[in-house]
């Protein structure tokens, strides 16, 4: 079977490593978006090593193309350990 979009696909050789390295993903106190999502609302990322886990954090930490000049992100992240 042909996919026309390869990366979403999961990586089967990938699917049983441990991932101890993480980040967790809120919003600040004060972001309006939290009466949609909910006060306890977060998600965890999870990586097999602290390499990935740090290079992932700076592309999220970063502005994508997508922001219009006005929008600020106010997501808060927070690198973690199992």
């Amino acid at each position: 079977m042909n996919y026309c979009q390869q990366h979403n696909l999961v990586d089967q050789s990938a699917v049983n490593r441990e991932r101890p390295f993480g980040i967790r993903v809120t919003l600040p106190a004060e972001d309006t978006l939290r009466k949609v999502l909910g006060d306890d609302w977060e998600r965890l990322h999870w990586y097999p090593s602290e390499s990935e886990r740090d290079a992932a954090y700076e592309k999220m930490a970063g502005r994508h193309g997508y922001y219009r000049t006005t929008d600020t992100p106010t997501q808060v992240l927070k690198r973690i350990d199992r």
